[in-house]
């Protein structure tokens, strides 16, 4: 049983994506970076070279990956159990994972994990994955309507998601070419009030019959009017529409408002997932 480490993204996708896509709902964000970095670059997330990881069984078979695309923290998928001591060891002796100062995982596991690295830590945020159970339109419907969003909305998408970013304070930076590749597929949605755009949502590419709902955002000053539920209603018959079998969003827990929309919009809540930090 061992881990292995690497900054080959060919050499990842080749041994480590088969067992991170048996379970796509589960390790939707590690597919869909993953996915990222194979459409955009290895640099897609930021001019440090990423670092991927696998874990092979007894049995000689891979079970379960990680990556880490700086400034973002460890992102760790589905792993079995008796993965997480032997990382815990490997965040003080490999190399590659030298500077790792957070991870986030399923909850369970980033607590396993904390204990075995032996760090302080911090807790920088609770999330909670959401999957679509029955969609349910918005009660009541907000005025106005959605639309795709096209090439001449991008300075406006570069605006809002920098916004999104710096309220959710994401490490993330809005990105130009990532924007494109949504638009390329009808990944953003608008929703439009008079002619004039008042919320964003937007969908992953379907990856493994999974596509995952983000980033949703309204400016402050159009708040409390229905309009994040009504562009996340359309954004979710989009990702269907785009051959999504399985929709999923996250959620911060410490927000109660996002968390009673999706719900009502038909998302029920699947698993929970932690970013420890150390300290």
């Amino acid at each position: 049983m061992t881990w292995t480490f690497s900054n080959d993204l060919t050499a990842f996708l080749a041994v480590a994506r088969p067992a991170v896509a048996a379970q796509p709902v589960v390790n939707t964000i590690l597919l869909t970076v993953a996915d990222s970095l194979e459409r955009r670059g290895p640099h897609a997330h930021g001019p440090t070279d990423p670092v991927f990881g696998w874990w092979t069984g007894s049995d000689g078979v891979v079970a379960g990956g990680l990556l880490r695309t700086p400034p973002f923290p460890l992102l760790l998928g589905a792993l079995p159990p008796e993965a997480l001591p032997a990382l815990g060891a490997a965040l003080t002796s490999e190399p590659l994972l030298a500077g790792v100062a957070g991870f986030d995982a399923r909850s369970a596991d980033a607590r396993i994990l904390a204990g075995a690295w032996g760090a302080p830590v911090r807790v920088v945020e609770e999330t909670r994955l959401y999957r679509l159970g029955t969609l349910a339109a918005p009660r009541p419907l907000p005025p106005g309507r959605a639309r795709p969003a096209r090439e001449a909305d991008l300075p406006l998408l570069l605006e809002w998601v920098t916004e999104f970013n710096r309220e959710v304070d994401s490490p993330g930076t809005a990105s130009p070419a990532a924007l494109r590749d949504r638009i390329s597929y009808g990944g953003f949605l608008l929703w439009e009030h008079a002619g004039t755009p008042v919320s964003v949502a937007g969908f992953s590419r379907p990856i493994g019959s999974a596509s995952r709902i983000g980033p949703v955002y309204t400016p402050p000053g159009e708040r409390g009017r229905g309009y994040a539920a009504g562009v996340t209603h359309a954004a979710t018959e989009g990702a269907h529409a785009a051959g999504a079998r399985e929709v999923l969003l996250f959620t911060d827990l410490a927000n109660p408002t996002s968390n009673g929309v999706y719900q009502r919009l038909g998302y029920v809540p699947f698993d929970d997932r932690l970013h420890l930090e150390a300290v």
